[in-house]
């Protein structure tokens, strides 16, 4: 049996915000206080959209079976893969496809929308 492990962000899975009311994104924005913060927004068909308020780094990771759709609303945030690295500003994104290691990274506090397959697990799949 393997171990669950730890990790220090704040995430949370639940839905925030279910379908037919307002998605108050600078809200949860002006009362984040943690350094890494995810917070289910909302489900869409079988996607979930998250928001992300970010500091620091996370951990190297890869999701076997799904994609990962970052956009940038604030700051800068990268994107590592294992052969190079994506610089992303405000009103950009970018496509991690399934199976590729990466960790993100935020050098100022960023805050940024990512859009995901409901059952993904966030941390990243053992193995």
């Amino acid at each position: 049996m393997s171990e669950t492990k730890s990790y220090p962000y704040a995430t949370f899975l639940d839905i925030k915000f279910p379908a037919l009311t307002l998605v108050d994104v600078p809200s949860l924005v002006k009362a984040c206080k943690d350094k890494w913060y995810n917070q289910t927004l909302c489900k869409v068909n079988d996607s979930v959209v998250r928001l992300g308020v970010m500091q620091g780094e996370y951990h190297w990771h890869k999701h076997d079976r799904d994609d990962e759709f970052f956009f940038v609303l604030e700051g800068r945030f990268i994107i590592e893969l294992e052969d190079r690295s994506v610089d992303l500003r405000p009103q950009e994104g970018f496509v991690v496809p399934k199976g590729f290691v990466h960790r993100t990274l935020a050098p100022e506090r960023a805050v940024v929308l990512m859009v995901e397959n409901a059952g993904i697990v966030p941390t990243g799949d053992e193995g």
